[in-house]
Order: structure tokens, then sequence, then C-alpha cells
């Protein structure tokens, strides 16, 4: 005899966030700030998550300075970087600089994000309006004379169905909501993978840097106080061959390039499940909504980490996000046309930064033929190249302010 299965729990808010990252958790703070209603689902327990974006640049921190608790966030564990290095024709250069920039924080924060993510989310917490469900995956979209309605959602009680007046989609790059909503994508391809590792600091390592160096050669590293942090450029789809190779292959080619010797990485690399794949992505959504949807951050545009500049990115949809329709909501009177707007606000940023990252992509595939260029050559030279750079990665092409 099968036990009758228990209908749906109807929930009722006025926007469900699907995704419990940065665009979605610091959405649902700045909406449950303003008053609107609001219900996040994530669908992990916690968001202990490795080798997640976790470079929080001036334009977050500008924001969080806003929001008015800069200094309790930098309380929190962190390393610093006022310049990236990297190495051009051989040679150490300093690739972007903050320190001019017209912002509180003039550096990069080095911050596992799961630190971050609970900062925002303890603040929301507080607001009697925000509601965080996690282990809760969304299964589909409910929908009604051709709106998006709300969502279907599974539970640790059991099925629910979340209405809402708007969904919004910030479940990443294989955003399920993206998918449901039948949202076209244009995927811009990428030559190249990453692989992240680990590798223990020990007391007599030199401070190469104060937060982050690279590419060189197609490595990096970041400083993650009791551990490096580091990256190894690998030909997209190449993983499975390197594997067949074995795990002391890999760690010979990485010794070749990085200021580690071969016989510390075998100590530090002994299995490949040390060894996590970040397949990167270039992407973005033709259009970012439909009636009663809207999707941001990574799952509207999936960035290169080049520049490490997707987390911001995301935030910085976010605020926009928030001030554009917060009002239609609190009124309840939410068009299409107000989701339209934040697409509009957000493509030429988005477009910017997609068009350098792809540039730079290839520029990085092409073995140079030729010796560089009278310009080029007196580019290299310019002081003010390293503060350009520290403009489009710190701030980017586009900066939001907050409206309260």
């Amino acid at each position: 005899m099968s036990l009758p299965v228990k209908p749906p729990i109807n929930v009722s808010t006025t926007c469900c966030i699907v995704g419990g990252g940065p665009a979605g958790l610091m959405l649902g703070y700045l909406l449950a700030l303003k008053g609107v209603d609001v219900t996040v689902l994530e669908k992990h327990a916690d968001f202990l998550r490795d080798f997640r974006g976790d470079t929080i640049h001036p334009s977050t921190l500008e924001i969080i300075w806003q929001l008015g608790f800069l200094d309790e966030f930098l309380r929190l564990p962190h390393q610093r970087a006022e310049k990236l290095y990297g190495e051009i024709a051989g040679k150490e250069a300093t690739i972007a600089d903050f320190t001019r920039l017209p912002t509180q924080c003039k550096f990069i924060a080095f911050m596992p994000q799961w630190d971050f993510l609970n900062f925002i989310a303890d603040k929301a917490r507080r607001l009697p309006n925000f509601r965080l469900l996690q282990q809760a995956s969304v299964d589909d979209l409910l929908q009604q004379d051709g709106k998006v309605v709300g969502v279907k959602v599974t539970t640790l009680e059991g099925a629910q169905e979340i209405r809402a007046l708007l969904v919004v989609g910030c479940d990443g790059r294989r955003s399920v909501v993206r998918e449901k909503a039948g949202l076209e994508v244009m995927n811009f391809g990428a030559p190249r993978d990453v692989l992240w590792l680990k590798v223990k600091k020990r007391d007599n390592d030199p401070q190469w840097t104060t937060g982050h160096r690279g590419p060189r050669k197609g490595f990096i590293m970041i400083d993650r106080g009791d551990y490096w942090q580091c990256g190894y450029s690998i030909n997209k789809g190449s993983l499975e061959d390197m594997k067949q190779q074995g795990l002391a292959a890999l760690v010979t080619s990485i010794a070749e390039i990085s200021p580690f010797d071969e016989a510390r990485l075998l100590t530090d690399i002994t299995d490949w499940e040390q060894v996590k794949l970040l397949e990167i992505r270039i992407d973005r959504l033709k259009k970012w909504s439909k009636p009663g949807l809207l999707c941001i951050g990574d799952a509207a545009h999936a960035m290169s980490p080049i520049g490490g500049v997707g987390v911001n990115l995301a935030i910085q949809d976010a605020v926009a996000t928030a001030n554009i329709i917060a009002p239609a909501l609190l009124k309840g009177r939410l068009t299409l046309r107000d989701l339209q707007r934040v697409q509009r606000r957000r493509t030429f940023p988005t477009w910017a930064t997609q068009s350098l990252q792809i540039m730079i992509s290839k520029a990085g595939q092409k073995p140079r033929r030729k010796a560089p260029s009278d310009m080029e050559l007196w580019l290299r030279q310019r002081a003010f190249i390293p503060f350009l750079f520290g403009r489009l990665i710190g701030i980017g092409f586009f900066k939001e302010n907050f409206k309260r």
C-alpha cells in the first residue's frame, strides 16, 4: 500500500531570489533594507566551497562602506593587495595599481567567499522581511498566462511552491532558472581552463606578493595566510589526457613555472582529488528577463577569471537591480519594462568586460612572431598603464552606488 503524496506547502513572498551567492545575498539584503519582502533560496546547507571567486574589489568595498559596516567587515581575516604583479617579457611588472582609485579602499581584499557570504547573510537575517531558506533546490518555475509567478522547490520539509511577484535567478553559470525559463545564451568560448590547488606555507617562504601574483606563464598564486592558492592554466578539455600521464607529470610541469620545487609540490599534492578544475566560460543572455523573472550575475553573464571581476560585477548587478526595481515591488506594480531597465543599465559594463577578457585570452594563445612594435614598447613604459588597469579591475567600466 503506497502512502499518499503530501501536497506542496504554499508560501508567498514579494521577491524570490534563487541562489545564495554574492549576487543573490546582496540583492536580498538590499531589497529587504528598502522594505521589500524577500526569500532567498540556497541549495546547499552552508557556503563552504573551495576555490570560489573571493577577490573583494574596491567597488564592492565601496558598497559595504555605503551600507555603513566597512570597518566591521575588514576585521574579518583577509589579505590586501594594493597592486597586482605579473611577468612581461621575462621580467616582473606591475599589472594594476589601485592606490589612486577614488574609493574608500584602494586595495583588493582577498577573503574566502564563505566569510563574505556569512557576513552578508548575518546582516540580512536581522531584517524582519528577509528569509534565507537553505537546502532548497529549485525544480521548476511556476508560470501562469505566460508570466513567471513563482518556483517549485524541494526542501528538507518536502515540496514547496513559493509564489512571488518576481523571481530572480542568481544561481550561477549553470543556472536552473535561466534553463527553465528558456532564455537564450550567447556563448563566446574560452581556450583555457584552470586547475586550482593548495600549497602549504612554510616559515622560510619569501614575501612573493602581498596577495596575488600572475599571470606568469599560466601560473598564479594567492596568499591565503597559511597556504598558497595556486592556479595552473591548461588547454580546455585537456585534463583527462593529463590524468593519463599521471600526477607526477603535472607536478613537474607546475614546478617548471612556479616558485616551488618538485619535491615540495609532491609532498602537498598527492592525489587528483586535491586538484580542482575550473571550467572557464564566457557567455551572456540575449535577454535577461521575461514577465515575472530576471537573471543577474553569472546566471546572466558568466565571466572568465581574468582580473577576478566576476564577483564584483555580480555585486554591481545586485546594486543596480535593487535601485531600479524596489519602488515598483513596494507598490506591487512591477512590469517587464522595469526588468528590462536592469539589463540596459548593466549591458555596457558586461559587454566591455567580456570583450576585454576575450581579447586578452586570444592574445595569450597567439605565439609572438615578431618583436614588439614601437607603440607597444612606448605603452609598456607609460606610468599611467597600471593605474588604468587598476581602474578597470578595481571599479570596472561603470560604478554603481546604492540609493537608500
